[in-house]
Protein backbone atom coordinates (compact mmCIF):
# COMPACT_ATOMS: atom_id res chain seq x y z
CA UNK A 1 0.00 0.00 0.00
CA UNK A 2 1.66 3.28 -0.99
CA UNK A 3 1.66 6.15 1.87
CA UNK A 4 3.37 9.43 1.13
CA UNK A 5 3.52 10.86 4.90
CA UNK A 6 3.03 9.77 8.10
CA UNK A 7 0.08 10.95 8.35
CA UNK A 8 -0.97 9.30 5.26
CA UNK A 9 -0.07 6.33 6.75
CA UNK A 10 -1.99 6.05 9.88
CA UNK A 11 -5.14 7.06 8.30
CA UNK A 12 -5.21 3.31 5.92
CA UNK A 13 -6.77 1.11 6.99
CA UNK A 14 -3.30 -1.25 6.45
CA UNK A 15 -1.93 -1.05 10.16
CA UNK A 16 1.13 -2.17 11.77
CA UNK A 17 1.07 -3.99 14.72
CA UNK A 18 3.80 -1.17 16.60
CA UNK A 19 1.56 1.23 18.87
CA UNK A 20 1.66 4.13 16.45
CA UNK A 21 -0.14 7.57 17.52
CA UNK A 22 -2.58 9.22 15.47
CA UNK A 23 -1.53 12.35 15.80
CA UNK A 24 -4.13 13.95 13.87
CA UNK A 25 -6.88 13.31 16.71
CA UNK A 26 -4.44 12.59 19.62
CA UNK A 27 -5.83 9.53 19.97
CA UNK A 28 -3.97 5.61 20.46
CA UNK A 29 -4.78 3.44 17.65
CA UNK A 30 -5.37 0.08 18.39
CA UNK A 31 -2.92 -2.35 17.98
CA UNK A 32 -4.18 -4.35 15.07
CA UNK A 33 -2.68 -8.31 13.89
CA UNK A 34 0.26 -8.20 11.30
CA UNK A 35 0.34 -10.82 8.23
CA UNK A 36 1.81 -13.13 10.19
CA UNK A 37 0.07 -16.36 10.99
CA UNK A 38 1.18 -17.10 14.16
CA UNK A 39 -1.04 -14.09 15.92
CA UNK A 40 -3.85 -16.04 17.75
CA UNK A 41 -7.31 -15.12 18.17
CA UNK A 42 -6.97 -14.64 21.90
CA UNK A 43 -3.86 -11.89 21.42
CA UNK A 44 -5.70 -9.65 17.86
CA UNK A 45 -6.75 -6.66 19.33
CA UNK A 46 -9.49 -6.92 16.58
CA UNK A 47 -11.09 -9.71 18.13
CA UNK A 48 -13.49 -7.71 20.20
CA UNK A 49 -14.64 -5.89 17.02
CA UNK A 50 -15.49 -9.52 14.67
CA UNK A 51 -16.55 -11.90 17.83
CA UNK A 52 -17.06 -9.48 20.19
CA UNK A 53 -17.91 -12.55 22.86
CA UNK A 54 -16.39 -13.30 26.53
CA UNK A 55 -15.15 -16.76 25.77
CA UNK A 56 -12.63 -18.51 28.43
CA UNK A 57 -9.14 -19.32 27.66
CA UNK A 58 -10.07 -23.05 26.90
CA UNK A 59 -12.96 -21.89 24.80
CA UNK A 60 -10.89 -18.96 23.01
CA UNK A 61 -8.42 -21.84 22.45
CA UNK A 62 -11.34 -24.12 20.02
CA UNK A 63 -12.01 -21.04 18.14
CA UNK A 64 -8.58 -19.95 16.90
CA UNK A 65 -8.26 -23.96 16.15
CA UNK A 66 -10.28 -23.99 13.18
CA UNK A 67 -9.44 -20.23 12.22
CA UNK A 68 -6.84 -20.22 9.12
CA UNK A 69 -4.60 -17.24 8.40
CA UNK A 70 -4.30 -16.86 4.63
CA UNK A 71 -1.34 -15.22 2.65
CA UNK A 72 -2.18 -11.39 2.07
CA UNK A 73 -3.79 -10.18 -0.41
CA UNK A 74 -3.02 -7.66 -3.28
CA UNK A 75 -4.98 -5.51 -4.43
CA UNK A 76 -7.70 -6.77 -6.97
CA UNK A 77 -7.05 -10.07 -5.50
CA UNK A 78 -10.20 -12.11 -5.02
CA UNK A 79 -11.36 -13.26 -1.94
CA UNK A 80 -14.20 -15.23 -3.94
CA UNK A 81 -16.17 -14.94 -6.80
CA UNK A 82 -19.72 -14.50 -7.71
CA UNK A 83 -21.15 -18.79 -7.70
CA UNK A 84 -18.11 -19.95 -6.27
CA UNK A 85 -19.13 -22.75 -3.23
CA UNK A 86 -19.36 -21.07 0.63
CA UNK A 87 -17.33 -22.62 2.31
CA UNK A 88 -15.89 -20.28 5.28
CA UNK A 89 -16.64 -16.76 6.31
CA UNK A 90 -13.80 -13.92 6.50
CA UNK A 91 -12.66 -11.72 9.28
CA UNK A 92 -10.91 -8.77 7.87
CA UNK A 93 -7.79 -8.11 9.38
CA UNK A 94 -5.86 -5.21 7.61
CA UNK A 95 -6.36 -3.55 4.63
CA UNK A 96 -10.63 -3.29 3.33
CA UNK A 97 -12.53 -5.39 0.58
CA UNK A 98 -15.77 -4.68 -1.90
CA UNK A 99 -18.16 -6.85 -2.69
CA UNK A 100 -19.92 -6.88 -6.23
CA UNK A 101 -22.37 -8.34 -8.25
CA UNK A 102 -22.23 -8.70 -11.85
CA UNK A 103 -25.50 -9.21 -14.18
CA UNK A 104 -26.40 -11.67 -16.81
CA UNK A 105 -24.92 -8.84 -19.14
CA UNK A 106 -21.69 -8.11 -17.65
CA UNK A 107 -22.84 -4.86 -15.89
CA UNK A 108 -21.28 -4.71 -12.33
CA UNK A 109 -22.51 -3.24 -9.23
CA UNK A 110 -21.03 -2.72 -5.80
CA UNK A 111 -22.42 -4.27 -2.98
CA UNK A 112 -20.78 -3.66 0.11
CA UNK A 113 -17.12 -2.40 1.48
CA UNK A 114 -15.63 -4.29 4.90
CA UNK A 115 -12.99 -2.42 6.93
CA UNK A 116 -10.57 -4.45 10.15
CA UNK A 117 -12.93 -6.09 12.45
CA UNK A 118 -16.16 -6.49 9.71
CA UNK A 119 -17.10 -9.94 8.87
CA UNK A 120 -17.76 -10.99 4.77
CA UNK A 121 -18.57 -13.58 3.08
CA UNK A 122 -22.17 -14.04 4.49
CA UNK A 123 -23.51 -13.79 1.20
CA UNK A 124 -23.12 -17.62 1.09
CA UNK A 125 -24.78 -19.08 3.93
CA UNK A 126 -28.65 -19.07 2.62
CA UNK A 127 -28.09 -20.98 -0.84
CA UNK A 128 -24.41 -22.15 -0.57
CA UNK A 129 -22.85 -20.21 -3.19
CA UNK A 130 -21.61 -16.89 -3.17
CA UNK A 131 -23.70 -14.34 -4.48
CA UNK A 132 -21.57 -12.04 -5.40
CA UNK A 133 -17.73 -11.52 -5.09
CA UNK A 134 -15.06 -9.72 -3.02
CA UNK A 135 -11.79 -8.30 -4.00
CA UNK A 136 -9.30 -6.63 -1.87
CA UNK A 137 -9.14 -2.72 -2.58
CA UNK A 138 -5.84 -2.48 -1.63
CA UNK A 139 -2.96 -4.52 0.34
CA UNK A 140 -5.04 -6.91 2.82
CA UNK A 141 -5.30 -9.97 5.37
CA UNK A 142 -7.88 -11.71 6.79
CA UNK A 143 -8.87 -14.65 9.11
CA UNK A 144 -10.71 -17.38 7.39
CA UNK A 145 -13.30 -19.27 9.52
CA UNK A 146 -14.63 -22.56 7.82
CA UNK A 147 -17.98 -22.40 8.62
CA UNK A 148 -19.10 -26.42 8.55
CA UNK A 149 -16.98 -26.17 11.79
CA UNK A 150 -18.01 -22.85 13.20
CA UNK A 151 -21.38 -23.91 13.13
CA UNK A 152 -20.21 -26.73 14.99
CA UNK A 153 -18.52 -25.72 17.59
CA UNK A 154 -21.30 -23.01 17.88
CA UNK A 155 -23.21 -26.11 18.97
CA UNK A 156 -20.55 -25.96 21.88
CA UNK A 157 -20.25 -22.82 22.35
CA UNK A 158 -23.80 -21.09 23.26
CA UNK A 159 -22.49 -17.53 23.73
CA UNK A 160 -20.52 -18.27 20.09
CA UNK A 161 -23.92 -19.23 18.51
CA UNK A 162 -25.67 -15.71 20.08
CA UNK A 163 -22.86 -13.85 18.63
CA UNK A 164 -23.45 -15.12 15.17
CA UNK A 165 -26.66 -14.40 15.18
CA UNK A 166 -26.29 -11.20 16.19
CA UNK A 167 -23.77 -10.50 13.43
CA UNK A 168 -26.06 -11.84 10.90
CA UNK A 169 -28.69 -9.56 11.74
CA UNK A 170 -26.42 -6.77 11.71
CA UNK A 171 -25.56 -7.71 7.79
CA UNK A 172 -29.59 -7.31 7.56
CA UNK A 173 -30.04 -4.31 9.50
CA UNK A 174 -27.45 -2.75 7.34
CA UNK A 175 -29.08 -4.12 4.07
CA UNK A 176 -32.19 -2.60 5.44
CA UNK A 177 -30.09 1.09 5.49
CA UNK A 178 -28.80 1.09 2.13
CA UNK A 179 -32.18 0.22 0.68
CA UNK A 180 -33.53 3.16 2.57
CA UNK A 181 -30.65 5.05 1.44
CA UNK A 182 -31.24 4.18 -2.46
CA UNK A 183 -35.01 4.61 -2.00
CA UNK A 184 -35.55 8.15 -0.26
CA UNK A 185 -32.40 9.96 0.17
CA UNK A 186 -31.37 12.66 -2.15
CA UNK A 187 -27.80 12.15 -3.78
CA UNK A 188 -26.44 14.96 -1.17
CA UNK A 189 -28.31 12.51 1.37
CA UNK A 190 -26.67 9.28 0.11
CA UNK A 191 -22.78 11.17 0.23
CA UNK A 192 -23.25 12.60 3.60
CA UNK A 193 -24.54 9.83 5.12
CA UNK A 194 -21.83 7.43 3.23
CA UNK A 195 -18.81 9.54 5.36
CA UNK A 196 -20.32 9.38 8.25
CA UNK A 197 -20.69 5.73 7.86
CA UNK A 198 -17.50 5.67 7.27
CA UNK A 199 -16.30 7.85 10.20
CA UNK A 200 -18.05 5.80 12.62
CA UNK A 201 -16.39 2.95 11.27
CA UNK A 202 -12.81 3.81 11.52
CA UNK A 203 -13.93 4.91 14.91
CA UNK A 204 -14.50 1.22 15.88
CA UNK A 205 -10.37 -0.11 15.25
CA UNK A 206 -9.17 3.11 16.80
CA UNK A 207 -8.71 5.47 13.66
CA UNK A 208 -9.70 9.40 13.45
CA UNK A 209 -13.33 9.70 12.88
CA UNK A 210 -12.48 13.16 11.52
CA UNK A 211 -9.57 12.58 9.01
CA UNK A 212 -9.48 9.05 6.96
CA UNK A 213 -8.05 7.45 3.72
CA UNK A 214 -11.16 6.11 1.16
CA UNK A 215 -9.64 3.10 -0.46
CA UNK A 216 -12.55 2.83 -2.82
CA UNK A 217 -12.75 5.07 -6.03
CA UNK A 218 -15.45 7.58 -6.54
CA UNK A 219 -16.49 5.24 -9.28
CA UNK A 220 -17.26 2.50 -6.39
CA UNK A 221 -18.66 5.27 -3.57
CA UNK A 222 -20.83 6.43 -7.07
CA UNK A 223 -22.23 2.06 -7.81
CA UNK A 224 -22.69 1.80 -4.11
CA UNK A 225 -25.01 4.74 -3.98
CA UNK A 226 -26.74 4.72 -7.32
CA UNK A 227 -25.07 7.37 -8.11
CA UNK A 228 -22.65 8.84 -11.25
CA UNK A 229 -18.99 8.97 -11.04
CA UNK A 230 -19.64 12.75 -11.65
CA UNK A 231 -22.08 13.92 -9.08
CA UNK A 232 -19.93 12.03 -6.54
CA UNK A 233 -16.97 14.24 -7.49
CA UNK A 234 -19.66 17.00 -7.91
CA UNK A 235 -20.98 16.44 -4.36
CA UNK A 236 -17.40 16.35 -2.94
CA UNK A 237 -16.72 19.60 -4.52
CA UNK A 238 -19.78 21.00 -3.02
CA UNK A 239 -19.21 20.11 0.48
CA UNK A 240 -16.30 21.42 0.52
CA UNK A 241 -16.90 24.92 -0.94
CA UNK A 242 -19.48 24.56 1.87
CA UNK A 243 -16.95 23.79 4.48
CA UNK A 244 -17.94 20.91 5.34
CA UNK A 245 -15.18 18.45 4.30
CA UNK A 246 -11.88 18.72 3.17
CA UNK A 247 -11.07 16.67 0.17
CA UNK A 248 -7.24 15.85 -1.19
CA UNK A 249 -7.63 12.88 -3.87
CA UNK A 250 -9.19 10.12 -1.18
CA UNK A 251 -8.13 11.64 1.51
CA UNK A 252 -10.91 13.01 3.41
CA UNK A 253 -11.09 15.34 6.27
CA UNK A 254 -14.97 16.16 7.93
CA UNK A 255 -14.89 19.36 9.34
CA UNK A 256 -18.21 19.48 10.10
CA UNK A 257 -20.17 16.35 11.03
CA UNK A 258 -22.86 18.17 12.98
CA UNK A 259 -23.91 20.08 9.88
CA UNK A 260 -23.62 16.92 7.87
CA UNK A 261 -25.95 14.80 10.36
CA UNK A 262 -28.53 17.60 9.35
CA UNK A 263 -28.22 16.82 6.01
CA UNK A 264 -29.28 13.34 6.27
CA UNK A 265 -31.69 14.17 9.07
CA UNK A 266 -30.83 11.63 10.95
CA UNK A 267 -29.13 11.18 14.35
CA UNK A 268 -27.78 7.49 13.82
CA UNK A 269 -24.12 8.86 13.37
Amino acid sequence: MQSSNHSTNVSKTNLASSEPQDHRSNAPLVKLCPHSSGISCGSCRLNELCLPIALDESEMQQLDDIVERNRPYKKADHLYRQHDDFKSIFAVRSGSFKTYVLSSSGAGRVTGFYLPGEIIGMDGIADRVHANSAIALEHSSICEIPFSQLESLSLKLPSLQHNFFSIMGAEITKDQKIHTILSSYSAEQRIASFLLGVSSRYARVGLSPNRFHLPMTRGDIGEYLGLTVETVSRLFTSLQKKGLISVDNREIALLDKEQLRVIVGADEF
